[in-house]
């Protein structure tokens, strides 16, 4: 791995953050307040939230198995994505390397930040190569994205190639491991002492059921972390939300239920679309969605909006032809998706 100033744009590695009143408060108990410009009336709505989230972090420190200082916690997903992108990224010079088909805010973020995006196709098990990976890749490559579970595809990626990858590579790889939890492969959050250079995101919207609340987790070094700290919006994380996912880590016996229930219909339902005459071919998923090849992807999409029912039209993403993503939801809704296919006619 190169060090972690040569990965770093400059003037990133340079930058003195903007410190907030809350900041430079810490560690003596107050009771007045007049340091931050907030309005004194309508408690509690009216103080500024922790700006590093350090209640929630501690919490989920527990959870997780991961220190604090080695935690990032943003606006989804989605922001611990772009700032990586930030961070270590330069405009016009840079590039990164991603699989195909994947998560599509990798490229998003890398057309924002006018970063070069380069696609290596998975085969046609959904599999990656490392070596397919590493040989697109340049001086210039900063950053590898993986998702594992992968998003459309629903499996999980070959783990001794996620190693190799990571082994290999002189940048940073980032593990999105947004579904980890709907699958039998252990998380790569207990190597992250063994792969300095390793990234790992999860997120409260899936198995936590916390979508709305928009709350992300990136999980690396304590200096990758100190970096993205460092670039993040002062307050990115608000107090509604700090207080919701505290309220979920109170009870995480929850979490794991509702896991253990949406896999159990996740088989259920890919038994039942697998007996529909209009599914041709049905992929192993390890999340709580399934993709499947259908006769006429476009035709079933459009009937099941006119029943108001919603899936995924995948058909114009790579390796997808003709492929609806199913997400796993109650047994009803389930039930009433396949009654709609039951009856579809082409």
């Amino acid at each position: 791995m190169k060090t972690l100033q040569e990965l770093t744009r400059p003037n990133i590695w340079r930058l003195k953050p903007y410190s907030s009143a809350r900041d430079e408060y810490k560690g003596v108990t107050a009771s007045v307040f007049l340091d931050a410009n907030e309005n004194p009336y309508n408690t509690p709505h009216n103080r500024y939230p922790d700006p590093m989230q350090w209640e929630l972090k501690g919490l989920l420190a527990k959870v997780k198995g991961v220190a604090p200082e080695r935690i990032f916690l943003g606006n989804g997903s989605d922001e611990a994505i772009d700032l990586v992108f930030r961070a270590f990224c330069e405009p016009g010079r840079d590039n990164v390397v991603a699989i195909d088909p994947t998560y599509g805010m990798y490229q998003v973020c890398a057309d924002v930040n006018d970063v070069e995006y380069r696609k290596v196709l998975l085969d046609e098990h959904f599999q990656f190569s490392a070596d397919k990976l590493l040989a697109a890749a340049d001086e210039r490559t900063k950053l590898i994205f993986v998702c594992s579970p992968n998003n459309p595809t629903g499996n999980d990626l070959d783990r001794a190639e996620i190693e190799k990858l990571i082994t290999s590579f002189e940048g940073l790889v980032i593990l999105d491991e947004a579904y980890n939890d709907f699958s039998e492969q252990p998380s790569f959050l207990r190597q992250l002492d063994r792969y300095p250079n390793l990234i790992v995101l999860q997120t409260f919207s899936k198995a936590w059921g916390c979508a709305g609340i928009r709350l992300g987790m990136a999980f690396a070094s304590a200096d990758i972390i100190g970096l993205l700290s460092k670039i993040k919006y002062p307050y990115n994380v608000n107090q509604l939300t700090q207080n919701e996912a505290i309220g979920m880590l109170h009870k995480y016996y929850e979490i794991e239920r509702w896991v253990t229930t949406l896999k159990t219909e996740r088989e259920r339902l890919e038994q039942k679309f697998r007996e529909l005459p209009c599914t041709v071919e049905l992929f192993p998923s390890n999340a709580n969605f399934f993709l499947a090849r259908m006769t006429d992807a476009v035709g079933i999409y459009n009937y099941l909006v006119g029943k108001g029912i919603i899936v995924r039209n995948r058909h114009t993403v790579s390796l997808c032809c003709n492929c609806l993503r199913v997400t796993v939801g109650t047994r009803l809704e389930n039930d009433k998706l396949l009654q709609a296919l039951q009856l579809y006619q082409a």
